[in-house]
């Protein structure tokens, strides 16, 4: 087993909460402490902006598998998907100074960077995929990040389990020049299965980080309000915010 493959497994096994010991006061305690010291290990070895492992074309999967939510069974959603998504907005705000709503032309408009990277996921699986997108850090640059915010928020459009998806990351992993806003997978328009017409790339985490069907992007201050105020759907589940790899 690869070094993060067996970092994915033990995460998994930490985090999936559904024993008595995991339902414990000073377990929580102990896999906040963990996550803390995991964090800035993880930033100390490689410094805040390592780029993670970019592959050559010949290594990527012949198959990109759908995880999670693979759709979104709304008739907003179908309607969005009959016309190729040509209305879907990108809603960016919280605490900006120019607040802006991107349609996928603005979108695709944007500088655009390709990435050939490995996903690997919380359950143990890993596939390599080719992402279109433009990064991250100069939309928000655009729109002009106050001086309290400290995070973003990624809101999405589909439920899983009933309740909506979100995801959040750092200023840090923001600005990263491998967080992208992917629209395309392998030389194609992204598939709904993985997330169409939008997802985060947060290519130095585990893939629960990777929001799908992304509709809004929120800098805020503090993860608390959102969700139970953990910073994510699977991290109000039991899961860590920060997983790195």
């Amino acid at each position: 087993m690869n070094r993060r493959n067996l970092l994915a497994t033990l995460l998994g096994t930490l985090t999936a909460g559904c024993t008595k010991i995991g339902e414990t006061a000073p377990f929580a305690w102990a896999v906040d402490q963990a996550e803390g010291l995991h964090r800035v290990a993880h930033r100390a070895i490689g410094g805040p902006r390592p780029l993670a492992r970019e592959y050559p074309p010949s290594a990527i999967s012949a198959d990109f598998r759908g995880n999670g939510s693979t759709d979104v069974p709304t008739p907003a959603y179908r309607a969005h998907q009959a016309a190729g998504f040509a209305d879907w907005r990108l809603v960016v705000g919280g605490l900006v100074e120019r607040p802006l709503s991107l349609s996928m032309a603005d979108i695709r408009a944007l500088p655009q960077r390709t990435q050939i990277t490995r996903h690997d996921c919380v359950e143990g699986w890993s596939a390599i995929g080719q992402w279109t997108g433009p990064q991250l850090g100069p939309i928000l640059d655009r729109a002009g990040l106050l001086p309290d915010a400290r995070f973003v928020i990624f809101r999405c459009a589909d439920l899983l389990y009933g309740a909506p998806y979100y995801e959040s990351c750092d200023l840090t992993d923001a600005f990263h020049p491998q967080t992208i806003i992917a629209h395309r997978l392998n030389g194609g328009d992204l598939p709904v299965k993985n997330g169409a017409p939008l997802r985060l790339r947060l290519e130095r985490q585990l893939g629960y980080k990777h929001a799908k069907y992304l509709t809004g992007i929120q800098a805020v201050a503090s993860l608390d309000g959102f969700g139970d105020g953990n910073g994510g759907f699977w991290e109000d589940r039991g899961y860590q915010w920060y997983a790195g790899i």
